[in-house]
């Protein structure tokens, strides 16, 4: 991999459409996590591309190729999560088929969507991406203290929605 990251600083299309294909699984999870639709994590996807073939010429650690390419994504998805702040969404039902479960990817998501920007990227990188507090701290640039304490804020803050999404139990 170091290999081909060297070739495509150095300007290698192909080498450089080799390492977008490798990542490309952990871009869309990185992506749909943190945003709520799929053509937001596409554009998002689409500009991090963009950015890192323009900007590999300045990477200077190849060793770093995914931590760099993810950082670029997660900035980007943050720039696109700002924008869509701006609208107010229109929340669809969704009905759940039992009391302890997911009927579908799309109450996780709207859960997830319950949780700010910062709380969710945490979630998606440990949960999603099995990254650990030390790399997740790396890639955002905050301390791991910072990764423990969202991370908990968040796992409280699901829990409570998760409570809250229960279906009551009525005496009768």
């Amino acid at each position: 991999m170091s290999t081909t990251v060297q070739e495509a600083i150095k300007g290698t299309r192909e080498a450089f459409i080799q390492l977008i294909r490798a990542n490309e699984q952990s871009m869309y999870a990185v992506a749909r996590g943190i945003l709520k639709s799929d053509s937001d994590a596409a554009d998002a996807i689409q500009e991090a591309i963009l950015k890192a073939y323009n900007g590999i010429g300045g990477l200077r650690e190849p060793a770093y190729f995914r931590t760099w390419l993810i950082r670029i994504l997660i900035n980007e998805c943050r720039q696109i999560a700002r924008h869509n702040s701006k609208f107010i969404p229109m929340i669809g039902l969704v009905e759940r088929e039992d009391a302890h479960g997911f009927e579908s990817t799309v109450e996780f998501d709207e859960l997830l969507g319950e949780l700010d920007l910062e709380h969710k990227e945490v979630v998606v990188l440990y949960y999603m991406e099995d990254m650990s507090v030390k790399e997740i701290a790396q890639l955002l640039d905050i301390s791991e203290g910072t990764v423990k304490s969202r991370l908990y804020r968040a796992r409280m803050r699901l829990a409570v929605l998760l409570k809250e999404t229960e279906p009551e139990v009525g005496l009768q």
